[in-house]
């Protein structure tokens, strides 16, 4: 809970601090790209150091797991930064 709300008070942070709107589709698509490259590298590694059969489940859920995370870590970045884009926006005024 701590590392989530770290990541929302970073995204409000960025979001107040970069002039103008963000590109929150591009955040999205960038944190997706990080999340299949990361799923991708640590499903490997999993695959490769369990035996079998294991090492195909433990690859593919893990795989599919860090990709599923880093996608919410990347949305709660998007919810901060939209709120720091509010408050910005209400500074100005």
């Amino acid at each position: 809970m701590w590392f989530e709300l770290l990541i929302l008070i970073i995204g409000i942070a960025f979001g107040y601090f970069r002039k103008g709107k963000e590109d929150f589709w591009g955040l999205l698509k960038t944190g997706a790209i990080v999340g299949i490259v990361l799923g991708i590298i640590f499903g490997i590694i999993a695959f490769l150091f369990a035996p079998g059969l294991l090492g195909l489940g433990v690859g593919l859920a893990g795989g599919i797991g860090i990709f599923i995370g880093v996608i919410i870590l990347v949305i709660i970045f998007i919810v901060g930064a939209f709120i720091g884009d509010w408050l910005e926006g209400l500074q100005k005024k």
